[in-house]
């Protein structure tokens, strides 16, 4: 079966962004722009999808890979061939890694568990339910980026 997509050839976005909870909100936002920008509408299951992965991962930069003030940078890549939406992350701590997830059904809400009602923690779980695949590489510089990329859907 052969696929042909209107998305453009491999894009790229790139936006640095403060290391405060406003930094990750205007990352969100400027992702689901230009989310839209490339056709994919809020409401699309893709944008939506795109849109927690880019606010989990920002949010978790924020609060964990944020160093002495310096930026933080979202990055978004749109491959055409097979449609793939690369988001990344950079921070500036490299120290500080994401575990992994581990594999199989994870229990978001226990009764038993001392982090009942906790309003974080639950962020990488949303990423690894959300992305086809994700993670961390070294850099740049001292720092580390965490990535996501979600399939899209395209047209036959």
């Amino acid at each position: 079966m052969t696929y042909e997509t209107t998305l453009p050839a491999s894009v790229l976005f790139c936006l640095p962004f403060a290391p405060a909870p406003h930094g990750a909100r205007l990352a969100r936002v400027a992702a689901g722009g230009q989310l839209a920008a490339w056709g994919l509408p809020p409401g699309h299951e893709a944008h939506d999808a795109a849109a927690l992965v880019v606010s989990e991962l920002a949010t978790n930069a924020v609060r964990h890979g944020s160093r002495d003030g310096q930026s933080l940078e979202l990055r978004l890549l749109l491959l055409p061939d097979p449609a793939v939406l690369r988001v990344e992350v950079s921070d500036a701590r490299g120290g500080t890694v994401p575990d992994p997830v581990p594999p199989g059904p994870v229990p978001v809400h226990t009764t038993d568990s001392a982090e009942d009602g906790a309003e974080s923690g639950r962020g990488l779980l949303l990423v690894d339910a959300l992305a086809t695949r994700w993670g961390w590489a070294p850099g740049p510089g001292t720092g580390k980026t965490v990535w996501a990329e979600l399939d899209l859907p395209v047209n036959a």
